[in-house]
Formats: C-alpha cells, structure tokens, sequence
C-alpha cells in the first residue's frame, strides 16, 4: 500500500510536470555547538542538476562543512530540475536543487507541497543571454516573433525569461516556435539552422561564441523584468522539512560557508567548474558567473510566481513567502 501510494505521488508529479521538465547568510568556520549527535538525521541526499550553480554545494562538500555539521551530503545527479523534484517527492532523495520557474509551476498545479531551503542562483548581467549566428535571420529582439527559439524545456526559465523579455517589449510571443533543445546541443542547433536563436546561460555563452560565433541580442539577467532574476535553488517537502528542522539549519549552515566562498575566491570557483561540470579551463577562465546566494528573501523571490501569473503560466498567485522554512540569522 505505501509503495501504490508513494507511485502515485511520483506519477502525479511527473503528470504535473510534463510540460516542464528539460534545465545569504554567512556563518563562521566555527560548527554549531548542536552539530552531528542532535540532528534528526546525518545522511542527506541532495538530487541535483549538474551546472555552474552547483559551485557552493561543491565547495562546501570539498571544504567539509557539512562534515563539520555532522551531514554525510550524497549527491544525486538528476537529467532536469523536474526530475531532482520528483525524486524529493518519492522520497529517493531529501534536498533537490531546482529552477524556480518550475517548482512554482508545480507548486501551483498542487503536484506536490514544496518547502524553499536555500537561494542558490540569480541571473546576474551578462551571465545569462538571447543568442544568435550572423547567418541567422535574427539580428534584434525584435526580429524574434515569427523565428525558432531554442529553450531547455515549456516553462523552464529558459522559456518564462525569453517570453518575459519579449513581452516587456511588447513583441508577439504566440508567433513564435519554442524548440526544446538540451544546452549542450544549442550551438550545434544554431549553426545547422534547427533554430534561429537560442537562450543560454554560462558557460554555454562562452562555449557558442567559439564554436559557432554566437553574439547576444539580449543581455537576459542584466535589462528590464528580468534583471537579477531568481534561478534555482534548493527544496524540498513540507513533511520532511516540517520533521527535520535541525537538519535543515545544518546544511543552510554549510552551503552558506560555500557560498561566501565561491563569492571570494574567482579562482576557486573556476577549479570546481573544471573538476566538476566538465568546463574547460579556458572557458572557467572567460565565462560570466550567476549571483551565487543563500539566503532567500520572500520579496525577491516572489519575483518568479508573480511573473508566471503575469504571463497566463500559472492561472492563481502562489505566495512564496509561505513556503520558505526558516532562514539563518547571522
């Protein structure tokens, strides 16, 4: 009965998220005095999708602060942000990184009933942009009602930013054909002509512009509604945040000291790429970052159901306040 049951949650999820799947406080060194023996519980395993967002987790598993926490973090790589969700939901995972765009999505559709952890990333200037090739019809925003737009995937952020650009310049966003095209594969698809232009962000920017000649025509995270948009970030449910507070604390505790340091440390964030996401050293050097965080505020993030309403994607307000458990205090 509990596995019909835990199948049928997974099931209703994957439903919900059909058209979806593809894409801070800082503590001392010091760990907290109730660290390790009065967690509720030391393993963690945390469903992520392998990115440049990533860099924090990665720095805090590598310095051992969740060590230091008493959390024995396994991470899970999952192939979408949906996907790192549905995991939370069967229970195969605790903690999921995900794109906001997409939580909010399901949060709406009552798929599951989430619970915000940590902020991860925002869409800084220049780290996330519209691309094009010269060969390509598209020369300006304004040329892409009508044209083929790489996205990862309907309703990723890939998708919401690009029609939340067109829209604040008051172009048709029912014109154009939205092609689900994994990132990696978006330069290539460029330069055969699949589509006319394409939403990336880092490193894949970097990567276009050497292979393919990818210019932007719209700096995604730097102009308009866009700007500093909220990205990803971690969660999970509101049962298990609701029975393991104090494991949550430890791990807002660490991934914050892996926030500070990839905020100081250019140099250290580039290594991490490179060992981690597979960048080569060239493009860790060259690419733009995303605003790494951990903190996450109600106001900023309420960014993201908001413009999911504004553009007809979710049909009632979500209130993000509600969902986030609470934040370190120093």
């Amino acid at each position: 009965m509990r596995n019909a049951k835990r199948t049928a949650l997974t099931t209703a999820l994957a439903a919900a998220l059909a058209l979806t799947s593809s894409c801070s406080a800082l503590g001392g060194d010091k760990p907290a005095a109730v660290a390790g023996s009065q967690l509720e519980t030391s393993a963690l395993t945390v469903s992520i999708i392998s990115s440049v967002d990533l860099v924090p987790l990665w720095a805090a598993q590598d310095a051992g602060y969740f060590a230091a926490e008493g959390l024995n973090v396994k991470i899970d790589v999952a192939d979408s942000g949906a996907k790192t969700m549905t995991k939370v939901v069967a229970g195969e995972a605790q903690l999921a990184l995900t794109t906001w765009t997409l939580l909010f999505k399901a949060q709406s559709e009552g798929a599951a009933d989430f619970r915000l952890v940590a902020d991860a990333t925002t869409a800084t200037p220049k780290s996330n942009k519209i691309v094009t090739i010269p060969t390509s019809p598209v020369k300006h925003v304004e040329d892409l009602p009508g044209k083929k737009i790489a996205i990862t995937s309907k309703n990723a952020a890939s998708d919401v930013l690009t029609q939340s650009v067109m829209q604040d310049r008051g172009l048709d966003r029912s014109k154009v054909t939205w092609v689900p095209v994994p990132l990696p594969n978006m330069a290539a698809a460029l330069q055969q002509g699949q589509v006319d232009a394409a939403y990336m962000p880092e490193p894949f920017v970097t990567d276009a512009a050497h292979a393919v000649g990818a210019i932007p025509i719209v700096d995604v995270g730097g102009t308009g509604s866009t700007q500093d948009f909220p990205l990803t970030g971690y969660a999970t449910t509101a049962k298990w945040a609701q029975a393991n507070p104090k494991t949550i604390a430890a791990f807002q505790r660490a991934i914050a000291k892996g926030t500070r340091d990839a905020l100081n440390d250019r140099g250290l964030v580039e290594r991490l790429v490179v060992k981690y996401a597979k960048v080569t050293e060239t493009t860790a050097a060259l690419m733009e970052l995303p605003g790494y965080g951990a903190k996450l505020d109600a106001r900023r993030l309420q960014r993201v159901p908001d413009t999911l309403l504004q553009l007809g994607i979710i049909s009632s307000a979500v209130d993000a306040s509600r969902m986030i458990v609470p934040q370190p205090t120093s």
